[in-house]
């Protein structure tokens, strides 16, 4: 069935937010696909570790991340 990844750098997100993320992706992948197949959906987070990601050229980390998620 379907098979949903996630990535993540490390210590963005509170082990109660990631539930809620898995929840809320398989809820919304489920509206589409019917309940059937949202009942075999597989949600993974991959936490990445930090200043192992980058975009445009520029690295990633965790700091960065939390800043951001606080500018909403």
């Amino acid at each position: 069935m379907p098979s949903i990844d996630i990535q993540l750098l490390e210590g963005v997100f509170s082990a109660e937010e990631k539930k809620q993320i898995i929840q809320n992706v398989t809820e919304a992948f489920g509206q589409v696909a019917g309940q059937t197949i949202k009942q075999g959906t597989s949600v993974r987070i991959h936490e990445i570790k930090s200043g192992s990601w980058g975009y445009a050229g520029n690295i990633l980390t965790t700091e960065i991340a939390l800043e951001m998620r606080e500018k909403g």
